[in-house]
């Protein structure tokens, strides 16, 4: 929430900042909204890209986000450290004990963050190859027996009942689960709490939900939600103990905070890709590229330790799996591409096709994204009708998934099978292979099956097999690309947990593959080679991230040798791209109003100064205030942050003191140590309270307003603030350019920043800019005449 502006309504929703507006909202104790009742428009600005839940509302703040498929109040983290005499004083007595203990722990819950996500990275992939393998093996059997439509019925029921089960999970346990997980987390990780993203609930639904809907044949992938997946778990074990579990020993009220939590988020994270690819430096570089906001290089070493820790859990669960004692897991799950070229050098078509394809992969990556936006905002209208709505679009997107899977192999022709096999069979004997037999005679087989009717990952192996260009019809990959690729695109926003990077490896390889074998009499380089270097400009093209998707590919992959060609292709589909809309990730994050700070500042910002999207009243406390005049202000705002002003008999002129919280001044109030005098009671508030009592709790356990019991006769004492109040905050002067002050806020991950006075003899403050000062919206709501273009 912000601390006041210029032209607001007056019943706009107050959630984040510290001063200055008196919120009246009548929503104010609802958590959160069904999507569909509060719908807005863009300050009347038709030049924004505005967010989903904008269409009918008369104001657009940044404080309502859509999360799942509800609307909720946004609040921003304290990653600022609060520097007050109970901090200061926590600081001076901790004990080399205490400090070894903080050390230790954080390096441990590291080591439980790669375990836990290395074990949950494992089951999903155990759990996913056995239920979708005996359900091939099953169709593969009823096929061979000329029983075909009994094998449809069968293939569609299973699919349908996998389904529903992840989108009724998804509708009535956890909406916050819906989707790829990864924008949640990097709005996060940028300072935005949105409510019940990395809850127990989320966590549960994500594994679960994953796994059915991988299962199930939709296309989609695991690999978004693992990301979210790691960074809930690092959050229940960021927590700092439970009360309610009595696991609430002293040495864990270290990680009752923000700061130390988005460090453990941000591993999180990184195990998550780790986990998902197999891919421990592309997991570090994918949480420094695309998802963290904030990056140091003690917080890089511990990242790479928990992805280090990943890896070794999985290979040991592989290599146990290799005797045959994980069913049909076996060799088949996790993903590792094993493409071993020789090819070393190129030659100017190889290049030349090489570019060529960073530049298609570019134009299909916009046009993906241009198209997922399209498809969420028709989804929108179609779940914000309720939950039984929502369950009935992920049938009929299954259905339709299935008739795909199944009906269009019957429109390729069967293949002879290739002579001088030597490693496999044809046609495929079993759940996966590269010669599905089908419908086709002995000693032949049909390609299109052979991508259909398997898992993800043996799909993607079989686009990637080298050594037969001829294996697959030029037919059969047009037609599995335009079926993937549309099929990726109305899939996307349902409400089950859902990635996108195997629906864009698998059509990225499968027209790059196209391109191998069409330009294969002009290059040297293998259609294989041609299949993954589609899928890297596909990926850059949708994504836009560069140096940590060629780490991943070459991990995948196990093939340095295309190292160069990689970075050739990512670069040119990225700007490409860039030319038209944004990576796939910000589209999202801007299309449910999670109000993210970029990196940059727009440049109509330079053109504003920082008291021009500030405006009073604002509301402040004195050093000594009276409880009435808290409760007041607490009453009638949602503001967590407030200036405090110290006067005479305290100071020789009105001066600055600092800021203090809203969850701080709850503490104190709870613990009533209240005088009749307005007198500083300093040291005794420091012997009845410590810091962890002003600790942050976990999971929105925090203490309310309601909870508080203040007499009428209380109400007239008064409180000293000075021992709570941050007297070190970040402070500009008023005529700091907003672009400027934006770019401060931002790389300092501030909540609030304070704007004094550039000439003496005024208030000691001028303002307080929050993130929602800074968002598009509003400033160009306070100025409309501003073309946000220029």
């Amino acid at each position: 929430m912000d601390h006041g502006s210029k032209g607001r309504e007056e019943n706009d929703i107050e959630i984040e900042g510290g001063g200055m507006h008196y919120d009246n909202s009548h929503n104010e104790k609802r958590r959160c909204e069904r999507f569909g009742s509060e719908l807005s428009d863009d300050h009347g600005s038709g030049m924004l890209r505005v967010p989903l839940l904008t269409r009918n509302r008369a104001n657009t703040t940044s404080q309502i986000a859509i999360v799942g498929a509800n609307i909720c109040p946004i609040e921003s983290l304290d990653y600022e450290i609060v520097e007050n005499e109970l901090f200061k004083q926590d600081w001076r007595t901790r004990t080399k004990v205490e400090i070894c203990q903080y050390v230790v722990l954080k390096w441990t819950l590291a080591l439980s963050i790669g375990v836990l996500t290395g074990i949950v990275a494992f089951f999903n992939n155990f759990v996913v190859e056995n239920i979708a393998g005996y359900k091939l093996l099953l169709i593969n059997i009823l096929m061979f027996e000329n029983r075909y439509i009994l094998g449809f019925f069968a293939n569609s029921i299973i699919n349908m009942v996998l389904s529903v089960s992840a989108a009724t999970l998804c509708a009535f346990v956890a909406p916050a689960a819906a989707g790829s997980g990864i924008p949640e987390v990097k709005a996060y990780l940028n300072g935005v709490d949105a409510h019940s993203i990395l809850a127990p609930s989320t966590l549960f639904v994500k594994i679960l939900g994953s796994i059915f809907a991988v299962a199930a044949g939709l296309v989609v992938g695991k690999e978004g939600p693992m990301v979210h997946t790691g960074a809930c778990i690092a959050n229940l074990l960021g927590q700092g103990g439970s009360r309610k579990y009595r696991l609430t020993w002293r040495w864990l009220r270290f990680f009752k905070n923000d700061r130390d939590r988005r460090d453990l988020i941000t591993c999180g994270a990184a195990a998550g890709v780790a986990g998902a690819f197999r891919a421990p430096v592309g997991g570090v570089l994918f949480a420094l590229e695309e998802a963290a906001s904030w990056w140091r290089s003690a917080l890089l070493w511990r990242t790479f330790f928990t992805t280090a820790v990943v890896a070794v859990v999985l290979r040991a669960f592989i290599e146990y799996c290799r005797s045959g004692k994980c069913g049909l897991f076996g060799k088949g799950g996790l993903i590792m591409f094993d493409v071993n070229s020789s090819q070393n050098s190129y030659s100017t078509p190889d290049l030349l096709a090489v570019i060529f394809l960073g530049i298609i992969g570019g134009l299909l990556g916009s046009l993906y994204n241009f198209l997922v936006d399209k498809v969420l905002r028709t989804y929108s209208i179609i779940n914000e009708k309720g939950p039984i709505l929502k369950i009935m679009l992920v049938a009929t997107i299954s259905l339709l998934t299935s008739c795909c899977a199944y009906g269009l192999p019957w429109l390729a022709p069967c293949i002879p099978c290739p002579p001088n096999l030597e490693r496999e069979q044809c046609p495929t004997i079993g759940r996966s292979g590269n010669y599905k037999n089908f419908q086709c005679p002995p000693g032949h087989y049909n390609d299109l099956a052979s991508l259909f009717l398997n898992t993800n990952d043996d799909a993607i192996r079989n686009l990637f097999s080298s050594g037969n260009a001829k294996e697959f019809h030029l037919s059969t990959l047009l037609v599995f690309f335009v079926a993937i690729y549309l099929l990726g695109i109305v899939t996307y926003g349902i409400a089950v947990p859902s990635g996108l990077f195997i629906p864009v490896i698998l059509a990225g390889a499968s027209y790059g593959r196209l391109v191998g074998t069409l330009l294969g009499p002009l290059s040297d380089l293998d259609t294989g080679l041609f299949a993954i270097l589609g899928a890297a400009s596909f990926l850059g093209g949708t994504m836009r991230m560069t140096v940590s998707l060629c780490v991943i590919l070459l991990e995948l992959t196990n093939d340095l040798l295309m190292l160069p060609l990689v970075m050739l292709v990512l670069l040119i589909s990225k700007t490409v791209a860039d030319s038209f809309n944004k990576g796939v990730y910000d589209q999202i994050v801007k299309l449910k109003g999670l109000p993210y700070l970029e990196a940059h500042a727009e440049p109509y910002m330079r053109n504003l100064v920082a008291s021009d999207v500030v405006s009073g009243p604002l509301i402040m406390f004195s050093g000594v205030e009276k409880v009435g005049n808290i409760m007041h202000a607490l009453m009638l705002t949602r503001h967590n942050g407030f200036p405090v002003i110290d006067e005479p008999p305290f100071s020789h002129a009105p001066e600055l003191c600092g800021l203090v919280l809203r969850s701080h001044l709850l503490v104190l109030l709870k613990g009533k140590k209240f005088t009749k005098q307005k007198i500083m009671t300093g040291p005794e508030i420091m012997r009845r309270f410590r810091a962890h009592h002003f600790a942050k709790a976990g999971l929105g356990k925090g203490l309310k307003l309601e909870d508080l019991d203040i007499s009428g006769e209380e109400m007239e004492m008064y409180v000293d603030l000075h021992p709570i109040t941050n007297t070190s905050p970040y402070t500009v002067v008023e005529t700091m350019s907003l672009a400027k002050a934006a770019v401060l806020f931002r790389e300092l991950g501030l909540r609030h920043l304070c704007v004094v006075p550039k000439t003496p003899g005024r208030p000691p403050i001028v303002g307080i800019l929050t993130r929602h000062d800074f968002m598009p919206e509003h400033v160009l709501g306070l100025y409309p005449q501003i073309n946000p273009h220029k």
